[in-house]
This record gives structure tokens, sequence and C-alpha cells, in this order.
């Protein structure tokens, strides 16, 4: 009797268990152990010979990979190899591969690492297979795979047991495959446009780069606590002090928050920054990078995410935040004369605003984006001009101080990418750390901390710059039209399962 994830069930799988390990126990007596084995030399792949059936007919070739199926008839058995490019049916014959060794075949189990040499031939019904004339054991499976007809259905095995989902489910490996080449599309476009990749730290006496709230951590040698990064931001833009005018970092970031569909405590962004350029720039090249990438991964601009059809031809529209909340709410932040107008009006939509705290107007502008706009946002749009309240590292506009030069792209209801004309004014920003230090004193833990080596850095001098951040598991899950980052995560945090 199986159970609800297609393998067997607790007292079967003991049983299965234990068959297999009398076979390897009577191999090992043998003088037979797979696991003794170091090497095997194969001369091609499933991938290679399927698409090149023509120019292989009749030619040997050695192969390995996992046993998926056997089928017996008689004196031959049909059987099916995965490996690292696909899947390929196998002919093994008695008379060609012995008596003994066909007899070892049909011993084996699903599962098993084998290694064949052969011939490429088609069958009577047309298929492209390997008829075998040696067959041979490289390791052994001791656990059943899940039954074929399910696979590995059960959401949370399969992220805790990513191996085998990986093994079950085709769609699995296609999805970590757009991943790869996604991160490969990030770094050939800004590696061809003159950005340098570095790397930075992830341990660091401050958090800082964004309010989140950091895991903490002890140095025993310095006797020092120590947070895990939060961001990427505040080193890299010391680089562009030193004179590294592009450069970038592909790296994983940690936040000890909630953990949800969108959210898990550790995951990937790239951080880019440029002098001389600012957030229109990095909007620019957001467009580019993102829609460029829908080309090359998914041979098109459009595509489907959470139940939407979404179009990424370039071209996307840019809204300041205050637009967007008129253009949703009919509330007009612009117009208010007071902060009391703002709270009045807030306050009319239902907005919540944390307890204790005493908004100014770019809060409550803010929040009744966060409450109230955010969630119909479906088509690609930048959301600019954020208020400087919760912008402590971007410039404010010339134009209006209450705002800032910061955007943030929206796709199907989710943030994709944070970017600022960065914050240079050395003053200025002192002043601003200054504020997220007083409210983590007041009890925010999210809150920003004071870094004097930053503000000593931009003392030196530091260019108009535009920076942008971009969280690559968002990215990844549009792409493979996935709902939740656990799917694009090999490996997301999971509580521990209890004996």
């Amino acid at each position: 009797m199986a159970d609800e994830i297609g393998a067997p069930a607790e007292q079967e799988l003991s049983e299965l268990l234990q068959i297999r390990m009398d076979k390897l126990k009577k191999l090992q007596e043998e003088g037979r152990d797979p696991f003794q084995i170091t090497k095997f030399n194969r001369t091609a792949f499933t991938a290679d010979v399927l698409a090149h059936f023509e120019t292989m007919e009749n030619t040997d070739v050695s192969m390995a990979g996992r046993l998926m199926a056997k089928r017996e008839m008689g004196k031959a058995i049909f059987a099916d190899l995965i490996d690292d490019k696909g899947r390929i049916q196998l002919y093994i014959r008695m008379n060609d591969v012995g008596e003994e060794p066909f007899a070892d075949f049909k011993r084996s189990d699903i599962g098993d690492i084998i290694g064949i040499s052969g011939f490429v031939f088609k069958t009577r019904m047309g298929e492209t297979s390997i008829h075998c004339k040696q067959v041979k054991l490289l390791a052994k499976s001791l656990r059943p795979l899940p039954e074929k007809f399910h696979g590995l259905t059960n959401q949370e095995l399969k992220y805790r047991q990513r191996y085998v989902d990986l093994i079950m489910n085709p769609e699995t490996r296609r999805v970590f495959e757009i991943r790869s080449r996604f991160i490969r599309h990030i770094r050939s476009y800004l590696d061809n446009r003159g950005y340098m990749e570095v790397e930075t730290p992830v341990l660091n006496t401050i958090s800082g780069g964004a309010t989140a709230r950091p895991f903490v951590t002890h140095h025993n040698t310095l006797d020092l606590n120590m947070y895990m990064r939060i961001a990427t931001e505040l080193h890299l833009k010391r680089l562009i002090v030193g004179g590294i005018e592009r450069v970038y970092e592909i790296g994983r970031i940690f936040r000890n928050e909630g953990m949800d569909t969108k959210h898990n405590p550790e995951f990937t962004t790239v951080e880019l920054y440029e002098a001389y350029a600012d957030y229109n720039d990095m909007m620019d090249l957001f467009e580019a990078l993102l829609s460029g990438a829908a080309m090359e991964l998914l041979g098109s601009y459009n595509t489907q995410w959470q139940g939407e059809e979404l179009d990424l031809t370039p071209g996307w529209p840019r809204l300041t935040m205050a637009e967007a909340v008129k253009q949703y709410t009919g509330v007009n932040f612009m117009s208010f004369t007071s902060t009391e107008d703002a709270v009045k009006a807030a306050a009319t939509l239902g907005v919540k605003m944390a307890p204790g705290k005493v908004p100014s107007w770019g809060d409550l502008l803010y929040e009744c984006f966060d409450q109230r706009v955010e969630e119909k946002l479906i088509q690609p749009v930048f959301i600019i001009d954020h208020p400087v309240e919760v912008s402590p590292l971007a410039k404010r506009k010339a134009s209006d101080p209450r705002l800032t030069e910061r955007f943030e792209l929206f796709i199907c209801r989710n943030e994709m990418g944070n970017a600022f004309s960065e914050l240079n004014d050395p003053v200025d920003q002192k002043q601003r750390f200054m504020r997220q230090a007083a409210l983590r004193s007041a009890g925010d833990d999210e809150a920003g901390m004071m870094d004097e080596d930053y503000i000593n850095a931009l003392e030196y001098g530091m260019p108009p710059t535009g920076g942008l951040g971009i969280g690559i598991d968002r990215c990844v899950m549009m792409l493979t039209n996935n709902s939740s980052i656990r799917d694009v995560l090999l490996f997301p945090t999971m509580k521990p399962i209890e004996d």
C-alpha cells in the first residue's frame, strides 16, 4: 500500500530496504561491491544520441545514469536510463551480455546507478535505443523511488528531499536550469556594459543598506557580535568612491523575518551601481535586462504568472507613488496642505499605521500605497518618487524634498527590484542614519544603524550614482510561473522534523 506521496507505506518501505540491503550484502560477499568502483568512462549522453541518431546509428557508445524502468520479456529486457541530459531506452539481451550479467541485471532495482556499453539503433517501434553489450552496477540504490505514475507530489517533501524531486520531476530540473541561465544572462548583460563583478563581506559589525531585522552571530576570536548582511549596498558604494565606476555583486542576503510564498530568510540578489547615472538610467537598464531575459529564456515577451497573462514588451509605464495612489484610490496626496489632511484620508481608506508611531505625510503616502495599491499592480510598472522617510539612502528630488529619486518595479503584485539615485551628501546621509538609529533605540529592530565608516567614505566624495537591486528569486518565479519562492530555491529554509 502506498502513502500520499506515491512512496511505499512504512512497513512495506522497511521490507524493501531490507531486500535491497540483502542484495548489496551478497554482492559485497562475492567481492563485487559497487561502492568500490571509482570511475566509469562514458562517451555519450542521452541527449547526444537522441539528437544525432542519423550520424550515430550503429556507433558504439558508453553511457551511465540511473535505472528508471525495466520491462522483462524472457531472455531480453527493455529498460529506461536517465542521465544529466535526458532519458533513453536500453535493450539488454542475455545472448549479448552473458548469462550471469543478465541475471545480475534482472536483480537490479529501479534507482540503481548503472553503466552500459553498446551500439545505437532503433527498435521496430521506431524508438531510438541502445543495444547493450555490457551492463555494470556502479552504485546501489537502497531506497525505492516514489511510484512512477504519481512521482513525488507531496509539496513539503519536495522541498525537504530536493534530490528525489529532481530525479522524479523533469519540470523541477527545468526551473533550476532557467534559474542558472537567468543568472548567466545577468552576468553577461552587465559584463558587456563594462561592469566589474566583486565580492563583499557576508559578516559585518553593523547591519546596513536596508531596513530589515538581521541575523546575529558571534565571532569567538574577536569576542564580537556580528550581523549577517541584509544588503550589499554600502560596501559596493564604497567601491564607487574608490573609483570602480561600474560595479555589481550577485550574492546571498539574510533577513531574520517572516516566511511566506514571497519571502525566505536567505535569498539572492544582484546589486549594481554606476557612477554618473541616475534612477532613470537604472529603469532603462532593468527593463532591458528583464525583458531581454524573457525573450532569451522563454522566446517571448508574453508569459503567465499566478494566473495572469503578462506582457513584458519594453516600454513599461512609470508612475509616481502619489499618482498610483490617486489612480487606484482617488486620494490626491499632492493636494494636502497639512499632515492632518493626510491622516484623515488614510483613515478613510482604512489604512492601518504602526501603533505608537506619529506618522508623517510621507509615512501615510507609503502606507496607502502599500496597503491599497500594490495588490492591484499586474502588468510591469515602475513606481517612482518614494517618500524620504522610507528611503534613507536615496537622493532627494530637487523639485520636492519630501520625495526621493527612487523606484520599485512591480509585476503581478510583486516587487521585483528597488533602485535610487544614490544619496552622496555625507551630511544628509548622517542625519538619515541618525533618524534610523533613533527608531532602533525606540524599539524598531528593522531600522538601520549608524555607519560612521560609510559617512567617512562619502566625505571623500562619491560621484552622482545610480544604484539598483534586483530580487533574483522573484524574477525566476515569474520566468518559471511559480507562485512560491520555495519552488525556485533548491534548498529552502525548513523547520526540522521532530523525531
